[in-house]
């Protein structure tokens, strides 16, 4: 497990007017930046729905450039360089995105932790609690305001 001081907590904030799904188009936007830098990625959700949903939107969401993932148990034996999995992963991977409600408790095995703070006012409290238990848990956690311009790169297919 890595010390907290040496883990990177990142809150993405969707800027205001954004969809209640902007947060995640713009987590599938991170996945392909980091596997364009050589980071295997580990996208964490709250259900096997949830799963199908961002495999769905990796496929669709950049006609450029494919981003090679699975979900867990599918796939090459180690694992896509992105991976999604709704229960604690099994390999080691540096990046974790969360697109769950809290911060998992297997956090400590990544070097950088990748979060969203949506336009919705619930899940805006939701991500206060998450920024909350990284402080409590020793990380250093920054926020990084998404610009719109930023969002309108991405294509919107669900």
């Amino acid at each position: 497990m890595q010390s907290a001081a040496n883990i990177q907590a990142i809150f993405h904030i969707m800027p205001e007017g954004s969809s209640d799904s902007s947060h995640l188009h713009y987590a599938c936007m991170q996945a392909a930046q980091y596997y364009r830098q050589n980071q295997r990625v580990f996208i964490y959700v709250s259900s096997q729905e949830q799963a199908h949903e961002i495999d769905e939107l990796l496929w669709a969401f950049d006609a450029d450039s494919f981003v090679p993932h699975n979900l867990v148990g599918e796939g090459p034996k180690q694992g896509a360089m992105v991976e999604i999995g709704w229960q604690a992963p099994k390999g080691r991977r540096p990046i974790l995105i969360n697109l769950t409600n809290t911060v998992p408790n297997f956090v400590g095995q990544f070097s950088h932790f990748v979060d969203f703070v949506p336009n919705n006012e619930a899940e805006k409290m939701q991500a206060r609690a998450r920024w909350t238990a990284c402080k409590q848990w020793g990380f250093n956690p920054t926020g990084l305001k998404i610009d719109s311009t930023q969002l309108s790169t991405l294509s919107t297919t669900s």
